[in-house]
């Protein structure tokens, strides 16, 4: 039921229902799981087995009220109240300082276990004196922890009941928000001897630690809230500096940032395969069998991004930094400048070193104070050695939340078995949380293995779908050519073969074009040739008809000349003499 629907009038009588007054705990995963907080003016109980956190619960639950203004009494039945006050200055809490400023008060209840009861007991001489120093500081909050050792003393369930019930009535009466801390073991399985305080209360919260596979895991679960919705499912908590740490398997999954522009893999051709890169605040996969290079694309990232000014976190849970270092030189591949730099930061712990929680609470703190725009998980099929695959699978999804909440890009190498189908590489059941899968695979062809590396989804990205051959080198990692023959990548001594003979073939095509081109230069040599003898003899035929015509020209004039010569002759016989025209 969110806040929400409770602010909507029902239907059918016409009232808004008012959400219940709640009191927060002041832990913020807890909160998170309640809703808001424990019941204002309410009893709760905290119950479970030794050393699962009740009563550092309980202890939390006064000291953060009075943090916030609402001053508390913690009663302690089994410890004394210095030790109370000593352990807490081992998570970094300072009773003794609130007991000075008047907001919270340890009242020393400690019975010595040779102490004799004669007569009729019961909690009226205790509730008087919770009562006086409650007027005296203004108390709103009060822990009674472990309450089963003052109801021992009753040595009578009749009577114990009794007096629970009447302290429930005097906690109500009195308006107090109360915590009651009670033990119950595993094995129990849910009823006990003081079960019936389960019904008394108004919210329940049962803690426990469980042992798996040599793991153990603390957890929380809150078995009932009167007049108020919560988070139903197990919920695993480490404790550590500060108290009761809770991450919420939901606690990020709607506050992701969006994804960012594209950021280098630190591989030009590996950036080109990716369609420009990996995104920033996405989450990519570096997947593949043992050996196949998935530390080396990893590193690869680290140090572009060191040299880029990028702050990296680098978690290994396999090797130590300085094997990590030391095996990628002969790549080629320098991280030490990075490390020196402060820019890379390593975390590294074999997984079996503590629980789930644990890990992740230390990598988020590591997180918060370094800082980074990057982290580097290698490898992320190691956290199934941290306890159960479902534990692993939280483990995850919780780190993969936390780290898009922050903007981080996150870079995973997975280690998985050759015979894995591509669609199965993800592991740990995250697909769906991982926006780039880099497959890297082996492949055996003509008596060698080669690498080839493949990219099997890449979310906002218009990414290759080819595999390339995939070689590390000493100058680092490069992505070759594609080379196919019939239908197949060609790799190693495969591919030399084909690059040799594809070498032989395109040297006798240049030499066959060569000799083509010659013989075509040869050609319009001769044509040029033949052009300038045909263009000679035209001339030359040009110049005899000209010679011809002059010769003939000079003949028609003669002949001409004599024509007129011999007409000139005969019309001059025909004229008589002068003398004779006179007579």
């Amino acid at each position: 039921m969110t806040g929400k629907s409770l602010r909507q009038k029902d239907a059918r009588t016409g009232v808004t229902p008012k959400p219940l007054s709640k009191a927060a705990v002041g832990n913020p995963g807890l909160d998170q799981i309640l809703l808001g907080g424990l019941p204002r003016g309410r009893t709760t109980l905290f119950s479970g087995g030794p050393g699962c956190g009740k009563s550092l619960l309980a202890l939390e639950f006064v000291l953060r009220g009075a943090e916030a203004g609402e001053p508390g009494i913690f009663v302690p039945f089994e410890e004394r109240a210095e030790a109370v006050r000593a352990n807490a200055l081992t998570l970094g809490w300072d009773l003794e300082a609130l007991e000075r400023e008047r907001r919270l008060f340890i009242l020393d209840t400690h019975i010595d276990h040779e102490t004799l009861v004669s007569g009729s007991f019961d909690f009226k001489g205790l509730l008087a004196i919770i009562e006086g120093v409650a007027r005296d500081i203004g108390s709103k909050r009060l822990a009674l922890d472990a309450i089963d050792v003052l109801l021992r003393f009753l040595g009578d369930p009749g009577r114990e009941r009794e007096q629970l019930f009447a302290l429930s009535d005097w906690l109500l009466d009195r308006a107090m928000t109360s915590v009651l801390t009670v033990k119950r073991s595993a094995d129990q399985d849910g009823t006990s001897r003081y079960e019936f305080l389960d019904y008394l209360a108004d919210c329940v919260i049962h803690l426990d630690q469980r042992v798996t596979d040599q793991v153990t895991t603390r957890r929380l679960r809150v078995l009932k809230y009167r007049g108020s919705d919560y988070g139903r499912n197990e919920y695993p908590f480490v404790t550590a500096a500060g108290g009761l740490r809770i991450i919420p398997v939901s606690s990020a999954e709607l506050r992701h940032k969006e994804l960012g522009g594209p950021v280098s893999s630190g591989q030009a051709d590996l950036d080109e395969v990716l369609g420009g890169g990996y995104l920033r605040a996405s989450c990519a996969m570096i997947a593949g069998a043992s050996g196949t290079g998935k530390t080396t694309l990893t590193s690869t990232f680290a140090r572009a991004a060191a040299a880029r000014g990028e702050k990296v976190l680098l978690i290994s849970f396999e090797e130590s930094i300085e094997a990590i270092c030391g095996t990628m030189l002969s790549s080629g591949i320098d991280l030490r400048p990075g490390l020196e730099a402060g820019m890379i930061r390593p975390l590294t712990t074999m997984p079996e070193a503590m629980g789930v929680e644990q890990h992740l609470l230390r990598i988020l703190d590591a997180i918060d104070e370094f800082g980074p725009e990057h982290m580097i998980v290698d490898a992320v099929s190691a956290t199934n050695r941290m306890g159960s695959g479902q534990s692993a699978f939280e483990f995850l999804v919780r780190l993969v939340n936390s780290c898009r909440e922050r903007g981080i890009t996150m870079i995973f190498a997975n280690q998985t078995f050759e015979e894995s189908r591509p669609l199965e590489i993800a592991g740990q059941q995250i697909s769906s949380l991982v926006d780039t899968i880099v497959h890297l695979r082996y492949v055996e062809s003509g008596g060698e293995t080669n690498r080839v590396l493949a990219i099997i989804k890449s979310r906002g990205r218009q990414h290759s779908n080819q595999i390339r051959e995939f070689r590390i080198t000493d100058r680092g990692v490069e992505l070759a050519r594609i080379y196919t023959g019939e239908g197949e990548v060609l790799t190693g001594a495969a591919r030399q073969e084909k690059e040799v003979r594809d070498a032989i073939q395109l040297r006798r095509i240049e030499a066959l074009i060569e000799a083509k081109r010659r013989e075509i230069e040869h050609r319009a040599a001769e044509s040029k040739a033949e052009a300038a003898r045909r263009m000679a003899a035209v001339t030359q035929a040009e110049i005899e008809l000209r010679e011809m015509e002059m010769e003939w020209n000079k003949a028609r004039e003669s002949q001409d000349a004599r024509v007129r010569l011999r007409a000139g002759e005969a019309d001059s016989s025909l004229v008589p003499p002068p003398d004779q025209v006179e007579n």
